[in-house]
């Protein structure tokens, strides 16, 4: 693929289906807790991209027997809540879905290990896991700016306590770092939760899979966690990963955008994924959805304006993104906002995209938390958008090529960090 694509006007077909990539938050997080179980998981529809690559590549460096099989699917052989190798150099790219899971294994493990990434990975905050690790008796180095990657994590050393704050109002990643790593002590802990938790939907889904692999978790209101002693993950003999909701975000759009169904399939009413939510929001701005245990299909009446939008979007941060491009369509100011999370993504994804919305002729404001987006008369054709290196910036403004005027999208490979096939795929929509 060439350094950028030009996605001409394009209608879609009179129906539409998109198979899903494997989710991502699923794929990481259940290739950790395989990894420390007692047994053998094989994992099915796994997620092939740079973020799970990376995901495996660590596994693999810290002696986490793994095995292809025939059908495709990956056999991982669990080691007992240990990593046969106690050092290891971790390249993890900019994947924060294994960087920050791996931190908190590896520092409550104990061993020599060097973890970094891209330089946007050592620019996305890390300290307020790291600070709640160091409590738990994790030891600790950052080797650039403190706060930040790349670190340097030694042996652990329990300072028996069992009570660990963390700040709730930066990522959501912390904490499930957190949740995961902490039952390899066979010890009791309470987690409390200091402020706001923003994206509770992710740890929705990391408390439901450490349940299928064994670990029940009390939540009391998403401000306390209480692990219990005594446990040991053990997964599940075949584990499904589910269709990545964030990644549906695009296709549902386009159902709406473009008033022909699109149906994606891996994914239905009963995910445990919260970005799944965002085709509720569709419904409120104009889509007819339907619903079922294996998809959802997005298309809009013709008599149905896309309506314009004021939302609060805590509980859908990744798919809200996407919104930022429907707005475009309403004719009227629209509004995202508690999406201070945006800012410590692969990019400030703020920023960003009020940058490549005033290229397409929108009228944007930006908030420390939230953004603001009123539509040109008139879309301006031809304007060139900068990715950052942002997989999600490139999937959402592609959407524009649906809007009547051509976009070209620079960097398209950047989509490899979740979905190497994107524009491959949203071509085959086109009549």
């Amino acid at each position: 693929m060439s350094e950028f694509i030009t996605l001409q006007p394009r209608s879609l077909k009179r129906h539409n289906t998109v198979a899903l990539p494997g989710s991502k938050s699923i794929s990481n997080r259940t290739l950790l807790l395989a990894a420390l179980s007692d047994n053998t998981c094989e994992i099915r529809s796994l997620l092939k991209s740079d973020d799970t690559d990376r995901m495996l590549e660590a596994l693999e460096k810290l002696g986490i027997p793994l095995e292809k099989t025939a059908s495709g699917s990956l056999k991982v052989h669990g080691q007992s809540s240990k990593f046969p190798n106690k050092q290891a150099d971790l390249f993890l790219g900019n994947a924060g879905t294994a960087f920050r899971p791996l931190t908190a294994a590896l520092a409550i493990l104990g061993g020599e290990y060097h973890l970094h990434g891209v330089p946007r990975m050592h620019e996305r905050p890390i300290g307020d896991l790291v600070d709640a690790l160091r409590i738990a008796g994790a030891d600790v180095d950052y080797l650039g700016n403190d706060g930040y990657p790349p670190l340097q994590i030694h042996d652990y050393a329990d300072k028996q306590v069992r009570q660990i704050p963390i700040k709730g109002n930066v990522s959501s990643q912390f904490l499930t770092a957190l949740l995961m790593a902490l039952p390899l002590t066979g010890e009791a802990f309470e987690i409390h939760v200091q402020g706001e938790l923003i994206s509770k939907p992710y740890i929705d889904i990391t408390l439901n899979l450490m349940k299928q692999f064994g670990v029940n978790v009390d939540n009391q209101d998403y401000q306390i966690f209480r692990l219990p002693e005594n446990v040991k993950y053990h997964a599940p003999e075949i584990v499904n990963v589910e269709g990545d909701a964030s990644s549906a975000s695009y296709f549902l759009a386009a159902g709406l955008l473009s008033g022909s169904p699109v149906r994606v399939t891996g994914l239905g009413k009963n995910a445990i994924q919260g970005d799944v939510a965002f085709a509720r929001e569709l419904e409120k701005i104009g889509a007819t959805v339907l619903w079922d245990d294996d998809f959802i299909e997005v298309s809009r009446a013709e008599n149905q304006a896309v309506l314009p939008f004021d939302l609060d979007a805590n509980h859908i941060p990744d798919a809200a993104m996407t919104l930022a491009v429907v707005a475009l369509a309403t004719g009227k100011p629209c509004s995202i906002r508690n999406i201070g999370s945006w800012r410590v993504k692969e990019t400030d994804r703020i920023a960003a995209m009020a940058n490549e919305l005033r290229k397409v002729g929108a009228t944007v404001t930006e908030e420390p938390e939230a953004i603001h987006i009123t539509p040109p008369a008139q879309l301006i054709a031809n304007a060139e958008i900068d990715t950052y290196d942002d997989h999600r910036m490139a999937m959402c403004f592609s959407l524009v090529s649906l809007l009547g005027v051509p976009v070209t999208i620079n960097d398209p490979k950047c989509t490899h960090k979740t979905f190497p096939t994107y524009f491959e795929v949203f071509n085959g929509l086109t009549a």
